[in-house]
């Protein structure tokens, strides 16, 4: 050692537990007498080891544990005794505490004693100081741990199952997926593919409200053993069975270890279901049940317990929305819609601040001549993720949490400054009216008759120039405040027009009492106006409907658009049964405000 001196290492304890000074056996001498005999007489099984390793003396405690009088333990390897070389680390400071260069062993051993029976024993190793001769060695001892092991295994088993349906619960399972994903757990061979079946029964509260917990209870360990039984019959012929376990309340998980697929999982969904749907007879109540299930099935490298467990999640509320008692599985594209939708409704307000919205113009032209008569203002956001996007995948989201609300303030405002200075720019031109579409919650959770006087007073555009756009779902049933506000905006000369006429209540004889002056036809009716190829008519009953719809709307007193006219045929007819005023694409797309300046006083 180049003539230096090692002092000796910190103590290893293998156990995991810390190691202070008490843990330390105070070194063992065996002389004077008194000291043999408390060896000798001592409960706690010890041997005394030389610096080789080999036993010089044990006590009788030795010997009864293992099975042999002590004197014929002499001379033996302590550590084939105790099973001290059976892993590396073990053997390595058992060495060291041999050569005093580590002050403490201490580690757990499952031994076998010779009648058959094991155990488990923590063994502890400490040196010795030196006997008289100046030959220090060891102390080796051995104490039976066996009944608190079993003890910890009882907690342990309590503390990780639940105990209404005795099946793991949510923490083993954790412990069992996190374990699963461990790429040792998967590289070694089988599948690489994990799957899992998240369940929930339908209607559960019910039955704790109307009978009880004790009953429910009752419910949940029966649908246990159900469940229990399918992964056991699901596992036959495989290295182990689905793990089932109980996340908590009337949800279950079935974990599938090395899965071969989807189809797998879904013979697995299907007999749960199957399972579930039998009656149940439960202290006296007969009482039948059904559940939803999401399944998700992948490979298991890259996926994390996480996010195995959102999409599970994420899957089990398709299984509920689409109707309950069913399975349903994952599908990655169902969920970046969701995902992107969550991410357009955490973002919509701030973008309102950010400008981060515009809108198009799409022209609205007299049949008869051809000419623009006015626009509807159609909003567009410019995200800054997802590019471009049209009213319908955000104006839905902006009405459930109510940013429709400043957004629909915004476009008011921004339509009529546009219109308004379209009619200043071309003064010699006659005027034309701006559509702006208004949501029902503008009308409950603003006072839109304000924000609209408002908005004129400071644009300066005439009222009969502006034209409010709502829904016949919205329009047809109006009361109290909706159909007040209806009337103050017609009073004050707002144009009120019916977007999307005949896909709802279809209430014509309701138009009288309502302050209306425009309908305008779904597409779907103007879509039937197409010829269907060359040669073949159009269906003459799709004409009859709609002309009767606008004579009966002339005869209110209403002017009648016709949306989604794309062709010229379709444009003839309309204008041959009446029809005022045409929108679609046969004359434009919606376009930016300066490509409306070109189109104002010429022949769309």
């Amino acid at each position: 050692m180049n003539g230096t001196s090692e002092g000796p290492a910190p103590a290893a304890d293998l156990d995991g537990s810390a190691v202070t000074e008490s843990d330390i056996a105070t070194p063992f001498r065996t002389e004077p007498p008194s000291h043999r005999a408390a060896f000798a007489a001592a409960p706690l099984a010890m041997a005394v080891v030389d610096r080789q390793g080999t036993v010089v003396d044990a006590n009788p405690a030795f010997g009864e544990l293992l099975g042999a009088v002590p004197e014929e333990l002499t001379g033996t390897p302590a550590a084939d005794l105790v099973d001290l070389a059976s892993d590396a680390r073990t053997w390595h400071s058992y060495r060291e505490v041999l050569r005093g260069r580590q002050a403490k062993l201490r580690c757990k051993r499952r031994l076998k004693h010779p009648d058959g029976h094991s155990m488990w024993a923590q063994i502890t190793v400490t040196p010795m100081a030196a006997d008289p001769q100046g030959s220090p060695g060891v102390l080796l001892s051995v104490a039976d741990i066996t009944a608190r092991r079993e003890l910890q295994a009882r907690l342990r088993h309590l503390q990780m199952h639940d105990p209404v349906t005795r099946l793991p619960n949510r923490t083993l399972f954790f412990e069992r997926l996190t374990a699963a994903l461990e790429p040792e757990s998967y590289e070694q061979g089988g599948t690489g593919r994990i799957g899992l079946c998240y369940l929930d029964l339908d209607g559960f509260q019910a039955v704790n409200d109307t009978l009880g917990h004790r009953v429910g209870d009752r419910l949940l360990a029966a649908v246990a053993e159900r469940l229990t039984r399918c992964a056991d019959e699901a596992g036959q012929g495989r290295a182990t069975a689905p793990l089932v376990a109980r996340l908590g309340g009337d949800e279950f998980a079935l974990l599938v270890e090395d899965s071969t697929g989807t189809e797998q999982l879904a013979d697995l969904a299907e007999s749960l279901l199957k399972a579930i749907q039998a009656p149940f007879d439960l202290s006296g109540h007969r009482m039948s049940v059904s559940a939803s299930i999401g399944v998700v099935e992948r490979r298991a490298a890259g996926t994390s317990a996480t996010g195995l467990m959102q999409a599970a999640d994420t899957t089990l509320y398709w299984a509920k929305a689409d109707g309950r008692d069913r399975w349903t599985l994952f599908d990655p594209e169902r969920n970046a819609h969701r995902v992107t939708r969550q991410a357009l409704a955490s973002t919509l307000r701030p973008a309102i601040e950010r400008g981060e919205f515009k809108l198009e113009y799409q022209p609205l032209v007299g049949m008869e001549d051809g000419r623009l008569r006015g626009v509807e203002a159609l909003v567009r956001w410019n995200h800054p993720q997802f590019g471009l996007l049209t009213p319908n995948r955000f104006i839905a989201l902006a009405e459930e949490d109510g940013s429709i609300v400043p957004l629909g303030r915004w476009i008011l405002a921004t339509a009529c400054r546009q219109a308004r200075q379209w009619q200043l720019d071309h003064p010699d031109e006659p005027p034309i009216f701006v559509s702006v579409n208004v949501a029902v919650r503008q009308v409950w959770d603003s006072d839109l008759v304000a924000d609209v006087a408002r908005t004129l007073s400071e644009t300066g555009l005439a009222p009969h120039l502006l034209q409010l756009e709502l829904t016949e779902s919205a329009v047809m049933g109006s009361a109290g405040r909706p159909l007040q506000a209806l009337q103050a905006l017609s009073d004050m000369g707002v144009g009120i027009a019916i977007d999307d006429f005949g896909t709802g209540y279809s209430n014509l004889a309701y138009l009288s009492r309502l302050p209306v002056s425009v309908l305008k036809l779904d597409g779907s009716f103007v879509r039937g106006f197409q010829y269907e190829g060359e040669g073949v008519a159009p269906n003459p009953a799709d004409e009859v409907v709609v002309e009767a719809m606008i004579q009966l709307a002339h005869r209110l007193g209403l002017t009648v658009t016709a949306e989604c006219v794309e062709t010229s045929a379709q444009a003839s007819r309309l204008r041959r049964i009446g029809c005022d005023t045409g929108q679609g694409w046969l004359y434009s797309r919606p376009v930016s405000p300066d490509r409306i300046s070109g189109l104002m006083g010429a022949q769309v």
